[in-house]
């Protein structure tokens, strides 16, 4: 392999924590989400905001600070089976979670986006939706010498920071 080959793909660094996740070291309930929802004691519960069809989440495992997770309270695997409230719900929370992300921490782009099914890499039988802030001058040193990203953030920190401010939104 020669020397750019070597240095043209993307080194990775595990998250132990999620590695232990992605292999099926997961809480023993039928759905992650509905134990979000149902607060299980065995579910790690980083709820920000519940209405009355969804709840606001950050992601247990973020790619970035601030990635949130929204999802209908009502255990359905499929796009299509949204209601329309379901649908709108989401959207408005959407709406607000970027409105307060780009006042809070001036974030000027996001990824946002569905995982649907197996092959998408969805992990969770349970529709969601993502929203991953993008922040300018993403790339650190190891991004520029080692060609990887780490990210830190805790995300029970960040769950506390992104409640305080919904409420003052």
């Amino acid at each position: 392999m020669s020397s750019f080959e070597e240095h043209s793909h993307r080194k990775n660094l595990f998250s132990v924590n999620k590695l232990g996740y992605a292999k099926g070291d997961r809480p023993n309930v039928d759905c992650i989400l509905c134990g979000v929802r149902d607060k299980d004691p065995l579910v790690p519960n980083l709820t920000i905001h519940e209405s009355e069809l969804s709840i606001v989440s950050v992601n247990l495992f973020p790619y970035n600070p601030g990635h949130i997770i929204i999802f209908p309270k009502r255990h359905i695997i499929a796009y299509e089976e949204l209601t329309k409230e379901e649908a709108e719900d989401i959207h408005l929370l959407t709406q607000k979670t970027l409105s307060i992300l780009k006042q809070k921490w001036a974030v000027q782009g996001f990824n946002l986006g569905y995982n649907l099914g197996k092959n998408s890499g969805g992990s969770i039988p349970h529709i969601h939706q993502h929203i991953v802030p993008r922040f300018p001058n993403e790339a650190g040193f190891l991004d520029v010498f080692a060609n990887t990203r780490v990210v830190i953030y805790e995300p029970f920190g960040m769950q506390e920071q992104l409640k305080q401010f919904w409420k003052e939104f």
